[in-house]
């Protein structure tokens, strides 16, 4: 029965009308805030491995540490996340105000997170957990309305098609690109292209397919926008990033010009100064790692947090933010909570942060801003980090006027005075909200600056 369902759901999805661009990528655009989730093996070393802690992110402690292949494969025998429950991770991300999910199913170290029939090195073949994880999650996030999507590897330190020849050396190929595995046209034709599918077909619509690893000189160009036609073949629908190519330059916005496959730009640890033109999303770890890491206790704060999500969305883009389960399917309780406390602010001002477009002014000094048009008006809104001292709020240029301004929180009016076109606005003497309080101003017709 569930293969005759999953598989209605993705035959459905093949069939369903295909998008143009335009309307394929309008609810990530809406949407703004996901939820990045680095799950694995490497949950169970948790960076450490013989008395060595790994330097960096744990996630790439098979590769860091030199772990013989035959030897990280005893942590699959371990993985037994018996307190993972879908509904829960789900529960999370919704409450925190997040869209959409993004799951490795697959990253660097080779272990597919999913029932795959193309190798038994996954979770139903080799670990005694012996449950799919991407089928549970799927199905978590449609009856909650998430949109459901996976991140895959291009990379696999596991395969022997795909592993740099310079054992236990596994990840050579990213510093120096004449170190190439000759096989590695056959593991993307008979191995890494048939498990996409599997994602593609088997777990009803996938909303982005988040690849990883393109920095390998193995992997082409031509590969790239092979697989990138491949998966909309499969599902017309479905987004996919830049790094399905050769598209990008190290772990920056920046990318290389010209023509390429992928839907959005994926900078990772960081926001663009003025953010960009095209598609873009920021992926970002709310510690320092991506993987779990039990020594990481380098939390950013709820406030930094927020505001990064105020700014980047201020700019066009979209913010991934990671999360890093433990081996027993725990999402760590300091990651919970700043999500929580995001969720408040979201929930009190999603009005400015969904479906909104990027700021039509430059960097404000105390704070950031967002905008929407609403029957032929323009309604901005204003985050206020720095609340003025007197109370006294100007704002930058614009010709319009004003129609009137309220504070998002509780709608209370906010006096507006004009000078020779400068816009001033009368703000309490204390901000209702110490992180970031909206205030939305109705302009009339479209802004003219």
């Amino acid at each position: 029965m569930l293969m005759s369902i999953t598989y209605a759901n993705a035959q459905k999805a093949v069939m369903q009308k295909k998008l143009n661009d335009e309307e394929r990528m309008k609810w990530w655009h809406d949407a703004k805030f996901g939820m990045f989730i680095h799950w694995g093996l490497y949950a169970i070393p948790a960076g450490e491995y013989k008395g060595d802690t790994v330097k960096g992110n744990a996630e790439w402690i098979m590769d860091k540490l030199d772990i013989p292949v035959k030897e990280y494969e005893k942590y699959a025998a371990q993985f037994n996340p018996v307190k993972f429950n879908a509904d829960d991770w789900v529960s999370i991300a919704k409450n925190a105000g997040m869209k959409y999910i993004v799951l490795t199913s697959k990253h660097h170290e080779g272990f597919a997170m999913w029932d795959s029939k193309i190798s038994n090195y996954d979770i139903m073949d080799s670990s005694p957990f012996k449950r799919d994880i991407i089928k549970e999650l799927a199905e978590a996030c449609k009856k909650a309305d998430i949109k459901f999507c996976v991140y895959y590897s291009i990379v696999d330190w596991h395969h022997p098609q795909a592993q740099a020849p310079l054992f236990p050396n596994y990840n050579a190929g990213q510093k120096d690109q004449t170190i190439v595995n000759p096989e590695f046209p056959k593991y993307f034709e008979n191995y890494m292209k048939p498990q996409v599918k599997e994602l593609l077909t088997n777990y009803g619509d996938i909303g982005v397919v988040w690849f990883d690893g393109d920095w390998i000189a193995d992997y082409t160009t031509e590969m790239g926008k092979e697989l990138y036609n491949y998966i909309r073949e499969i599902q017309p629908n479905t987004i996919v990033n830049n790094r399905v190519d050769k598209a990008r330059t190290g772990m920056s916005i920046k990318s290389k010009k010209g023509d390429f496959a992928g839907d959005f730009f994926t900078p990772e640890q960081e926001i663009p100064a003025k953010g960009i033109p095209e598609a873009w999303e920021s992926c970002m770890t709310i510690n320092r790692t991506w993987g779990f890491k039990k020594s990481d206790h380098n939390w950013k704060s709820s406030t930094v947090l927020i505001q990064n999500l105020i700014d980047i969305v201020s700019k066009g883009g979209n913010f991934l933010l990671n999360v890093g389960p433990t081996s027993e399917g725990v999402i760590p309780q300091e990651s919970v909570d700043r999500l929580k406390e995001m969720g408040n602010w979201t929930k009190t001002n999603a009005e400015a942060v969904y479906g909104v477009n990027a700021s039509p002014f430059e960097k404000l000094e105390w704070g950031r801003c967002t905008q929407k048009v609403e029957n032929g008006n323009t309604v901005l809104y204003f985050s206020v980090f720095n609340w003025p001292t007197d109370g006294k709020l100007v704002l930058p240029a614009f010709d319009n006027n004003v129609v009137d301004a309220a504070l998002l929180q509780n709608g209370k009016e906010v006096k507006v005075s004009t000078n020779n076109k400068i816009v001033s606005l009368q703000l309490p003497v204390t901000a209702p909200d110490a992180i970031a309080t909206v205030i939305k101003v109705k302009l009339k017709g479209a802004i003219s600056l």
